[in-house]
């Protein structure tokens, strides 16, 4: 149960797939029809997009030979796998529970220096949890192999017996044999093996609109991340309505011939569109479905009236697509109701890194005073004239997803001002930005960054002008999806709230009174977002430097006495900004985003998608480049991953509502305004030498009179 060399949990690194291995998918040995207790999640998820075939090592392809197997026969059934691989998760994960909890308990009692003898446990406790984690997550990856790769693989065909997949599903009486593999697809073959005289595996290279949606239904496609890639990319070249009905043709056509044998071929289109159908519910309502009630509405009308009278599989949708609606809205946990048994068992199984982060002396556990410190004293009354002064410039508060409604009004919060900025520690405010960043990256899905130019996302400027509006962009400009494509525009909120939270960092800065105050708030910026960056909040710390990068702060006269070493920091944020910027997977290299949680930017991660997007898209012969469509969908799925593994820092509401407010205050605020209503940004001229200025100028006025 090693889990070297396989790809376990949020992505990992793999050894590629025997050959052999994989022809153990197109037999018939592990047929089943798909009943109602076989129904569950069968998404690939991100990591089928990323490493592709890899996604699952040699390693785990001879542990499920050897699963299941009966003593006295050499049976390979698929349910008596299942039913094994469930006892054995259970167990380990038990196991693992248990371990924690002892964990903890030695954890607490070092804090409280109670038993010197736990020091030297602990060391060992701690490489057993290891151990034991890694079991559970070769076991887990195991699981995902058999109920969203094999159990969807079985219904694959050979890729001869597409054109038969598009015959199936048309209403007109196209001869099938005027519809060839190669007139759909196109391959390209891999070198031979070094080793043997193996031929090179055929790889597809383009291909039709129709001819890359019935690849589809190929053997392998799911295993090899073809399924969750076209997920990610096919609105380049059809709408959502068109992929529907072609799997909705397929259905109708397979679904009252269908027959339970499970070597018919009907039985396999018909099934495996089901596979494909529930895959792009579960990976992708928010950006299709919810988006589009018609294309909802013709789905459910569908099911409602074709599929559920004949198959139990058609409840199971309805049901699908109310949990996820009901996720969509707010109104219920991730997950849908099948898989709630499921869900409640990987709640034990989280990693071994979120649980010592929240067992970590993290000073945001701390539960911190609201109010000032004695050190700083009451606000100055002409501090408070000022405030009110400056506020006269700003716009009128507004709210949006990113700042809701809150307890404390922008009185009580103009009042404090700045200094809840200074009370609080860099690593405070980092953490409490850190959570409020996640709430709005965890609403965003991998298809937001695609085809990012027709939202107006631009490179070396504002990525969303202010004054434009989600709904006045225009989609005439470089729109690379088909012109009847719906495309969800959340992207534009995330990178609104991003430069609201740089214009902040701005204002907040010019509106200070005295240069003291000035550097110690720059100097709180510059090491929170130093924080950001060591996190991996990439997202933050770019926001961050984006308002220190401001014009007019970057002329402030607080930059010349700064601390040295604080000053560095700013060097240290731009060699990060170009490091984000070398390469599109650049925080998907090493093993570190496999176990820490990240954020990554998002106006970055756009402009490596647009440079992924540049060229054409189809070759002379009007095939799409499924390479180029592979390698975006291989970027864009880092979104996903990244989203897997969450920050597990203790929110404090007060400190978040006070950022909120400051935040949503300043969003649209002018800063040559503000900072001329400042002195403190002004260079100073010494009084002395201002006199001597102006005597010398009467002086050679007089002179001239004489």
């Amino acid at each position: 149960l090693q889990s070297n060399g396989c790809c376990i949990g949020p992505g990992f690194v793999e050894g590629n797939t025997e050959p052999e291995e994989e022809t153990m998918i197109g037999g018939n040995s592990y047929l089943v029809s798909p009943n109602l207790p076989d129904f569950h999640g069968c998404s690939p998820g991100w990591s089928s997009a990323f490493y592709g075939a890899e996604c699952f090592d040699s390693e785990v392809h001879s542990y499920m030979k050897n699963l299941g197997k009966q003593k006295s026969s050499e049976s390979q059934n698929i349910d008596a796998k299942k039913v094994e691989l469930e006892q054995l998760l259970t167990m380990e994960t038990k196991n693992y529970r248990k371990t924690i909890k002892f964990y903890q308990k030695l954890l607490q009692k070092e804090r409280r220096n109670k038993g010197p003898e736990t020091k030297s446990v602990l060391p060992k406790l701690r490489g057993q949890l290891q151990e034991m984690k890694s079991k559970v997550q070769f076991l887990e990856l195991v699981k995902k192999y058999v109920q969203q790769i094999m159990y969807a693989e079985q219904w694959g065909v050979e890729s001869c017996a597409l054109p038969t997949v598009i015959h199936n599903g048309r209403t007109d009486t196209v001869d099938v044999a005027q519809t060839d593999e190669s007139s759909l697809l196109l391959y390209y073959n891999t070198e031979k093996h070094q080793c043997s005289n193996q031929d090179g595996i055929r790889v597809l290279q383009a291909g039709t609109p129709l001819g890359l949606m019935a690849y589809l239904y190929s053997r392998n496609a799911f295993l090899e991340g073809y399924v969750q890639q076209f997920l990610y990319t096919f609105r380049y070249f059809c709408t959502q309505e068109e992929f529907l009905q072609f799997l909705l043709d397929r259905i109708s056509s397979t679904l009252s011939s269908a027959s339970l044998d499970p070597s018919t071929s009907l039985t396999k289109i018909c099934n495996r569109s089901f596979y494909i159908l529930q895959a792009w519910i579960e990976d992708c309502y928010s950006v299709d479905f919810a988006t589009n009630t018609d294309l909802l509405c013709t789905l459910k009308e569908f099911i409602s009236s074709k599929v559920a009278p004949l198959n139990g599989y058609g409840e199971r949708l309805l049901s699908l697509l109310e949990d996820a609606s009901a996720r969509k809205s707010g109104s219920a946990h991730h997950g849908s109701s099948m898989d709630k048994c499921e869900e409640e068992g990987e709640e034990g199984r989280k990693t071994l890194h979120s649980l010592c982060k929240k067992l970590s002396e993290d000073v945001c556990r701390k539960n911190f005073n609201w109010k000032l410190s004695k050190s700083v004293g009451p606000i100055a009354q002409y501090q408070r004239e000022r405030l009110c002064a400056s506020s006269s410039v700003l716009p009128k508060p507004c709210y949006n997803s990113f700042t809701e409604e809150f307890p404390v009004s922008f009185a009580k919060a103009d009042e404090v001002g700045p200094y809840l900025l200074i009370e609080y520690s860099a690593q405070q405010l980092c953490c409490q930005l850190t959570l409020l960043q996640q709430e709005v990256f965890h609403k965003c899905h991998p298809v937001h960054f695609l085809n990012s130019r027709a939202l107006g996302v631009k490179d070396k400027c504002v990525a969303v002008q202010k004054a434009v509006s989600a709904d006045t962009v225009s989609f005439k400009v470089c729109n690379l999806f088909l012109s009847k494509c719906i495309q969800d525009q959340y992207l534009l909120q995330l990178l609104r709230n991003a430069d609201s939270i740089s214009t902040w960092v701005a204002a907040e800065i010019v509106m200070c009174h005295t240069s003291k105050l000035q550097v110690s708030l720059l100097s709180k910026f510059l090491l929170i977002a130093k924080c950001c960056y060591e996190e991996r909040n990439f997202a933050t710390a770019m926001q961050i430097l984006a308002g220190l990068e401001n014009l007019i702060v970057r002329q402030l006269p607080a930059w010349k006495i700064l601390p040295a070493k604080v000053a560095e920091i700013m060097e240290e944020l731009k060699a990060v900004e170009v490091f984000l910027k070398s390469d599109s997977l650049c925080l998907m290299e090493g093993e570190r985003f496999k176990t820490l949680p990240t954020i990554p930017s998002a106006h970055v991660l756009a402009m490596h998608v647009q440079q992924l997007e540049t060229g054409g898209f189809t070759m002379t012969n009007g095939a799409h480049k499924w390479t180029k469509l592979r390698n975006i969908a291989k970027v864009v799925s880092q979104v996903h991953a990244f989203q897997e593994n969450p920050y597990t820092y203790t929110p404090d509401f007060k400190l978040q509502s006070y950022l909120r407010q400051r935040i949503t205050r300043f969003k649209d605020a002018d800063i040559s305004a503000l900072a001329a209503d400042n002195c403190a940004n002004f260079h100073q001229i010494p009084a002395e030498k201002h006199s001597r200025k102006i005597q010398d100028t009467l002086r050679r006025m007089k002179a001239t009179f004489q």
